[in-house]
């Protein structure tokens, strides 16, 4: 007995037809109509339908012929929309405020950076982000109205709402009401999370973690900080202070990086040590000791694949690793994988970027919503 299929049954269909031919051209590029029937496994005839109704409705535009090098009538190919939108992706911290600005896809079209420090007032703070959104946004001819989703990163404890609740790095920062500002600016949904978090994700999504689902992310230099991340989802914890590990006072690790920070990110006392100065290593050996008891803490409780070191002493990662790994080594059951972090400065608003992304991806492109709703 044949089953009708029913009218809900038959739109569920065409949304994840939809969705399957929207995907492939976004980990594709332009495809041409035989190719989007090999990679969905959908019949041409239903492919056709699907980009007609993509292509209506400004999802998807066809890309111009390609000829392949081949001899006959060139082939019709067509691409994701990626121009539709803008997303922001923006790292406050207390040395810097780094906005990138990128498309639908993630792929960033401007990146700028404004000095700040951690003695400036919120306002002065505040007033860098907007220079810098500001710039970013003229760069790329982008209006406010554009911007389809922001993603703030921000040092401190971040709670759900976007408000700033408490940071010891930046003076002057704690009970910002950061999204309220953001949201008088922009158009779009805002969301403001922990910059380790955002870090995080940017080496899953982007980083020497992608090929793994459970990390520890250690974010160390002028400050510490940490994230977990679990089955590639960065961990809030109930509150979002999962992963504040710097402000425990069992650890110390304020203190402890006081030590290194001489000269630009302590990069004299690791030269010194990369050199064998007995002091530097010295120096360097009290700081890891310190890390590692906080890095066995979470490891211990989560089981990681990877622990990646990220931050600005990842640039001196050489001089870490080795005796964080025999410190670790002593500590825990099993010492995961350490690698270090190559995404460099830009980190947190990479991660930004990607979470803005994402969350445009369950708003547009999931089962129950389908990507068949009109743009504009």
């Amino acid at each position: 007995m044949t089953r009708a299929v029913g009218g809900g049954d038959l739109q569920r269909l065409r949304r994840l037809n939809a969705l399957a031919v929207v995907s492939a051209l976004r980990e594709a590029g332009p495809l041409p109509l035989t190719r989007l029937a090999e990679r969905t496994e959908l019949a041409r005839a239903t492919i056709k339908e699907v980009i007609r109704d993509l292509v209506a409705v400004g999802w998807v535009a066809e890309s111009g012929p390609h000829t392949g090098g081949g001899k006959g009538r060139p082939a019709r190919h067509y691409r994701f929309r990626a121009e539709n939108g803008r997303v922001l992706g923006i790292d406050i911290g207390a040395h810097k405020v780094a906005v990138a600005v990128a498309d639908l896809d993630g792929e960033v079209q401007h990146f700028h950076r404004e000095p700040v420090t951690p003695e400036h007032t919120r306002r002065e703070r505040l007033d860098a982000v907007d220079r810098a959104v500001d710039a970013c946004l003229a760069a790329t001819g982008t209006a406010p109205a554009e911007v389809w989703a922001t993603t703030a990163g921000s040092t401190g404890y971040v709670d759900g709402e976007g408000n700033i609740v408490v940071s010891r790095a930046i003076r002057d920062w704690s009970g910002t009401p950061l999204a309220d500002h953001l949201g008088r600016r922009l158009a779009g949904t805002v969301v403001v999370e922990n910059d380790s978090r955002l870090a995080a994700l940017a080496e899953c999504r982007r980083g020497v973690a992608r090929d793994v689902r459970d990390i520890v992310y250690l974010h160390i230099g002028r400050r510490a900080g940490a994230a977990v991340v679990l089955d590639g989802v960065p961990l809030r914890g109930s509150t979002g202070a999962a992963g504040e590990i710097g402000v425990h006072p069992l650890f110390h690790l304020a203190d402890s990086t006081d030590l290194l920070v001489a000269g630009d990110s302590g990069r004299a006392l690791f030269d010194a040590a990369r050199r064998g100065d007995g002091q530097a290593l010295n120096a360097v050996l009290r700081y890891v000791k310190v890390l590692a008891m906080a890095t066995a803490a979470m490891t211990l409780t989560v089981d990681p694949e990877v622990i990646v070191l990220g931050g600005g002493f990842s640039r001196s990662a050489d001089v870490l690793m080795p005796p964080l790994r025999a410190e670790l080594e002593a500590m825990c059951l099993r010492t995961p994988e350490l690698r270090a972090s190559a995404l460099g400065d830009e980190c947190v608003a990479l991660g930004a970027v990607c979470h803005a992304v994402e969350h445009l991806d369950q708003r547009f492109f999931n089962p129950e919503t389908g990507p068949l709703a009109p743009l504009g």
